[in-house]
């Protein structure tokens, strides 16, 4: 059965992604990388990894979610989890994405919240 296998990251809405991530490295020594989050290897024997990342207040990457936060899950059969889910009544993003990544499908909870489920590459 499809199923999640981790936190694959925590996306969230701030004012200033560039300052906040500045203050969350000169106080937390978080290592902002050029792309403006962190990149988290947990578990090098699990594919994939863990992201702290903070978007612009006005991104609409997370709509139609009116939350100021988006969680991202890792699974390890996008295709099986998202048939199911549908199965299952959960909305479901038509839309499917592949890239050097990975592949990456999208869903909304009960309360609006957008969730990005993805599966890393092998």
């Amino acid at each position: 059965m499809a199923k999640v296998t981790g936190m694959g990251g925590f996306f969230f809405k701030s004012r200033d992604p560039k300052a906040l991530g500045e203050w969350y490295a000169q106080h937390l020594g978080l290592s902002i990388e050029g792309w403006g989050g962190v990149r988290f290897d947990d578990d090098a024997a699990r594919s994939g990894y863990t992201v702290w990342c903070p978007f612009a207040a006005d991104t609409d990457y997370f709509a139609p979610s009116a939350q100021p936060y988006m969680i991202n899950f890792r699974v390890d059969d996008l295709d099986g989890m998202l048939a199911r889910l549908r199965e299952g009544g959960v909305t479901v993003d038509d839309r499917v994405e592949e890239s050097e990544f990975g592949r990456f499908g999208w869903i909304m909870d009960p309360e609006g919240t957008r969730i990005e489920l993805w599966q890393p590459p092998a």
